[in-house]
């Protein structure tokens, strides 16, 4: 049973909240928040706030700016960091036409279509994201700076690791919002840390996934540190991923999982995999969507490059962790968090579904340290490499029926205008390194 909207309105009353955030992404995946008084609550939980679409990016044209915020009672959450005499409570939104329909640009109702392609063949899906970030100092204007707060390695701990103090106050707070936290540790760039919160259904974790980038940003605040999910903020020293844990359920039971199967993987396991491996050249535009993922997407730095799988080593696009029964899984390292979280699950799942429909059957899994192989012995083994570029994905993109269907039309024009103009600028843009290896030589 969901939360009713009698549920919601008492408990802003006993939370003392004074003030609502209605928020929802836009397509990029930046939050975006539409603030109300406590007293226009009712009328935000029957979905009759209006806000103009124009101005969002990749929305829609002025002409047809009006939009609905239909807020999912499920997630009425209480800021843990307000005063208690004037809180301050969110809501998940969908974004809705003014017909009443679910807007075709709308992040989260494109997950939740793809979602309901997967319960038509009776699956649902379970996600568990590992997502990196950096905390570093702000200078005396209070703006990033990439100097980082401590020389910590991998699992370190104090007095080396100062940002633990703040990643503590992370995870309270995200424990005090609902979230149950696996584990919590320094990763192994300086400044790098991870925050693990239990799996949950995918629209539930790609919530959380919005929720806790909109926290750790917060606290880091507080703490004079700014927390960055750029995926490379520094050259020579490992960028910032996003693992995302996969699995398929019927009825409670995993379905990835077969005592009898080879590996006791099931077949539906290996066409999933078959799917994710056949179409992530083209939904890595999703996954990895700046042109900073790509100075992450390099050999050497544990970011896998590689189309393949594998149960033993991290080299490949996919790893299968040990754990068999109910936390069988299929792990996709490619990832980072700079994706629209709700984007990226719609894609992968989307590849992965094909992959059963169609039955896709899996590679062979390469073992071996991928990293290590020559170009003729990968070229040999049929292990291709992911896109090594923004410009390259989006044209794997446009090129990839299944990957659009998911998104949509309206998002996908959306996506590559946006995205596409951002490679320009990329392109046109004199660099640093630019200038220190040409200007005096030439």
């Amino acid at each position: 049973m969901g939360t009713t909207r009698q549920e919601v309105m008492a408990m802003a009353k006993e939370a003392n909240v004074k003030f609502i955030r209605l928020q929802f992404t836009d397509i990029i995946g930046v939050l975006k928040n539409v603030a109300i008084p406590v007293e226009q609550l009712g009328k935000a939980l029957d979905g009759e706030l209006m806000f103009d679409g124009s101005s969002i990016e990749g929305f829609v044209r002025i002409e047809e700016s009006d939009q609905y915020l239909k807020p999912d009672l499920n997630t009425f959450s209480v800021f843990p960091w307000r005063p208690r005499d004037g809180s301050v409570a969110r809501l998940i939104c969908d974004v809705y036409t003014p017909e009443g329909e679910p807007f075709v640009g709308c992040p989260r109702s494109t997950l939740k279509r793809v979602l309901e392609e997967a319960e038509a063949m009776g699956y649902t899906l379970n996600v568990g994201p590992e997502a990196e970030f950096f905390l570093f100092h702000t200078d005396e204007s209070g703006r990033p700076t990439t100097i980082t707060h401590d020389r910590g390695g991998y699992f370190d701990l104090s007095p080396v690791d100062l940002g633990e103090n703040a990643r503590r106050d992370m995870v309270m707070t995200l424990q005090e919002m609902g979230f149950e936290i696996e584990a919590s540790h320094h990763e192994v760039a300086e400044g790098q840390h991870e925050i693990d919160f239990k799996y949950d259904e995918a629209l539930a974790t790609a919530d959380k996934l919005v929720t806790f980038k909109f926290v750790v940003r917060n606290v880091a605040q507080r703490h004079g540190l700014h927390a960055t999910f750029m995926p490379k903020p520094i050259f020579g020293i490992n960028g910032s991923g996003m693992h995302t844990h996969q699995s398929l359920f019927v009825n409670g039971e995993n379905i990835f999982f077969d005592a009898n199967g080879e590996r006791q993987l099931s077949k539906e396991a290996y066409y999933y995999i078959g799917g994710i491996l056949k179409h992530a050249s083209a939904f890595t535009a999703v996954t990895n969507p700046t042109v900073n993922s790509y100075k992450r997407l390099v050999p050497g730095y544990e970011a896998p490059v590689y189309l393949a799988w594998s149960e033993r080593n991290r080299s490949p696009l996919i790893r299968i962790p040990a754990r068999r029964g109910v936390g069988t899984r299929v792990e996709v390292r490619s990832p980072d968090p700079s994706c629209n979280p709700y984007l990226a699950l719609a894609v992968m799942l989307k590849a992965g579904l094909d992959g059963i429909r169609n039955k896709i059957d899996a590679p062979a899994p390469v073992d071996r340290n991928i990293y290590q192989l020559t170009e003729q012995e990968r070229s040999e083994m049929g292990i291709a490499s992911l896109p090594g570029s923004l410009k390259e994905a989006l044209d794997n993109l446009e090129s990839n029926k299944v990957m659009q269907e998911a998104l949509g039309a309206h998002i996908t024009e959306r996506f590559m205008t946006a995205k596409r103009r951002e490679y320009q600028e990329y392109a046109m843009t004199v660099h640093n390194w630019e200038l220190e290896n040409y200007l005096a030589k030439f």
